[in-house]
């Protein structure tokens, strides 16, 4: 990608927010794999899911701060691009490792029959996978026009996430306790919010945003939707299987177990 100058403020609110994320990611990864033996064993593979998520997360941002790092040097003030390419792919083969665990982990956390949650997963994690491949293409290109063909493709496959989400999985779990349910969908909510900042970041070039301007913006906003996308939303599963488990009236035995 081509590099805008930067001032000093600018450059380093990239590196802050980006080293924010690296602490986020790795510090909820210590909680969730702690926190596993509080749950009884079958939701602990929604809690495995959610601290696969924070790990890759925090490894992709690594490397994304040193490319940051070593993509920009200080002149007279001022940072500018060093010659060295700064790699922002590593987000999208972050967000194609992550995305289908993220839908994966909030089917697997409701416990529902197998009948059920096998093909809901399958759907979810091939229509994510679909989101993110198709989204990169336009991503790449310096052409407005083909990025958003390319962002309208990929758009049809996030529709049809957010059916499943509200539509069939709203009928699986219309029998769960009202507190899980008010969790649940407060947790589409927060899914829906963060992954609703993306398409508007894609947009940023249509959108005439300066270069300068995009660049810190899309760095500093995908960072906070990440926080939230992954960290935030592990919390979310987390507490949807503390209140199952209150729900069903889980002893500590069976939590030790």
């Amino acid at each position: 990608m081509n590099l805008p100058n930067l001032s000093l403020g600018e450059y380093e609110l990239v590196y802050n927010m980006l080293s924010l994320a690296i602490a986020a990611m790795f510090g909820s990864f210590v909680f969730f794999t702690v926190a596993q033996k509080q749950l009884t064993y079958k939701y602990r593979p929604a809690l495995i899911m959610s601290s696969l998520v924070v790990f890759i997360a925090g490894y992709h941002y690594w490397r994304i701060f040193n490319s940051w790092e070593s993509a920009y040097t200080l002149i007279d003030g001022a940072y500018k691009p060093s010659g060295k390419p700064f790699n922002d792919a590593y987000r999208y083969v972050d967000w194609l490792l992550t995305v289908p665990l993220l839908v994966a982990e909030l089917v697997a956390v409701l416990a529902l029959s197998r009948e059920v949650r096998t093909p809901m997963m399958f759907k979810l994690i091939i229509a994510s996978v679909l989101m993110i491949g198709t989204g990169y293409p336009g991503e790449i290109s310096a052409d407005t026009t083909v990025r958003g063909v390319w962002g309208f493709v990929s758009t049809i496959p996030f529709v049809y996430i957010l059916y499943i989400l509200w539509v069939e999985l709203n009928k699986a779990t219309a029998d769960a306790s009202p507190r899980v349910k008010k969790l649940l969908g407060d947790t589409k909510l927060l899914l829906l919010a963060t992954w609703g900042f993306y398409p508007i970041a894609y947009l940023m070039p249509q959108l005439g945003v300066a270069a300068g301007s995009a660049t810190v913006s899309l760095q500093v906003g995908y960072s906070v939707a990440d926080i939230l996308a992954k960290c935030g939303y592990g919390f979310m599963i987390y507490a949807i299987a503390q209140a199952k488990m209150e729900a069903e009236g889980a002893s500590p035995a069976e939590v030790a177990a």
